[in-house]
């Protein structure tokens, strides 16, 4: 069997009931057709960062070989093709997102950005002393490093939702900390990328807003993976990464409610987010541009824009469904070898398995499975708080994408058996 032929033997099984052709989607993933220590690559670390299609690796090379310049300032013709671009790239992201307005899309380097304009801008406006912020303890250290800056400088408290040994929210406590009468913000993470729990955040977004506090969603791991309605889910903010959602690094979206941007203050100072300047005063300018200080990541933006083409063209309903048929199947799997604890068994979970093996540090698997080929993510996932819940230093943590095939499963089980007999 070629390297080609062994990475997509599931193309000889039936589809998932999603019915994707998944060997014309891998086809479409140059990465995947290469060996790692003469092995097919099984790549599985897309919470991490998933792999990019050509689609999207063309549309960053077209705007570089074909048409880069810098936007909104120039009358040319490059720049105003490169700002055609960019800016029909944010009418993609509203559209992802249906959010009402692209002056309610704000693009930054990462959701880390996202969240830390949201706690450095509208937190710092708002929070004082002896006020609450409202997180959970699931949270990536994105969401809890800036909310404690903010505490530190205003004298807030920053209050953390429990969670059960399952990775499940105790929502009974969240309730208690909205009813103090001091929370000032919440924010909660919307798929876990330690455990795959999936949040209940709309209802968390309801409460919230009965008692007029608003509520900022990371939602880094769940836009990959499921349909998400801002309109519908009442967030006022949410924030994700473009590299989890199979375009570039470098780019991250923040969605707030127009009302909240327009009244928040600038959290960069610079050109292209200014309407005027002189030595005595600065008028800014209007929203998303506001926000969006010096010149952007701009072939990124457009990569983006192709990445989400690229996914609706697949759509997400059928996306969700091959995730979640592959996390049932992995998790039966994975159960089954002695020695092996899952760490999250939510009910509502997805596209995910972080798990520990008796006497094996997690780092010791990742590397033996790297041997093998098979890319997982070992450590802590920068959420500390997390691991040290269930008394454990790290996992092993394999994620799901839309190329991941069953075999793959296999060749993930079929690794970890090795280095039970590796420790035996």
């Amino acid at each position: 069997m070629n390297d080609m032929s062994a990475l997509h033997a599931v193309s000889a099984t039936p589809a998932t009931h999603a019915g994707l052709d998944l060997a014309r989607i891998r086809a479409e993933f140059p990465i995947l057709r290469q060996r790692i220590h003469g092995k097919p690559l099984v790549y599985l670390d897309n919470a991490a960062s998933v792999q990019k299609p050509k689609a999207v690796i063309d549309a960053i090379s077209a705007c570089y070989s074909g048409y880069y310049a810098n936007i909104h300032r120039g009358v040319h013709l490059l720049s105003e093709r490169s700002t055609l671009a960019y800016e029909g790239a944010r009418e993609k992201v509203r559209a992802f997102l249906n959010a009402a307005s692209t002056q309610e899309i704000i693009f930054t380097r990462n959701a880390t950005e996202s969240i830390n304009l949201v706690a450095s801008s509208f937190g710092g406006s708002v929070v004082k002393a002896g006020d609450e912020i409202v997180i959970t303890g699931m949270e990536h250290h994105s969401n809890i490093v800036p909310w404690q800056m903010l505490c530190q400088r205003t004298g807030a408290t920053l209050k953390v939702v429990p969670f059960t040994d399952a990775g499940e929210l105790i929502l009974e406590e969240y309730e208690r900390f909205l009813s103090s009468g001091r929370v000032k913000i919440v924010a909660v993470v919307h798929l876990s990328n330690a455990l795959g729990t999936l949040n209940p955040v709309k209802a968390m977004i309801d409460s919230a807003h009965a008692r007029g506090i608003p509520v900022l969603v990371d939602g880094a791991q769940s836009v990959p993976h499921l349909t998400v309605d801002v309109r519908e889910l009442d967030c006022d903010f949410y924030a994700f990464s473009a590299h989890k959602i199979y375009g570039p690094s470098g780019v991250g979206v923040l969605y707030g409610k127009q009302a909240l941007l327009e009244a928040m203050p600038p959290y960069q100072g610079g050109g292209d987010m200014i309407s005027l300047v002189t030595f005595e005063k600065t008028e800014y300018a209007d929203l998303p541009n506001k926000f969006e200080a010096g010149t952007p990541s701009i072939a990124d933006v457009i990569g983006l824009g192709a990445a989400l083409d690229w996914l609706n063209a697949i759509g997400l309903n059928a996306v969700a469904a091959h995730e979640h048929e592959l996390l049932e199947y992995a998790t039966a799997q994975l159960q089954d070898i002695p020695g092996l604890r899952i760490i999250g068994t939510a009910r509502d979970k997805a596209a995910l398995a972080s798990f520990t093996l008796q006497g094996v540090h997690p780092h010791d698997i990742g590397t033996i499975l790297d041997r093998d080929g098979v890319a997982i993510r070992a450590g802590h996932h920068c959420a500390q708080p997390v691991m040290q819940h269930y008394g454990v230093p790290a996992t092993a943590r394999a994620s799901f994408a839309v190329y991941n095939t069953r075999d793959e499963v296999d060749a993930l089980v079929k690794a970890l058996y090795k280095v039970k007999e590796l420790f035996a």
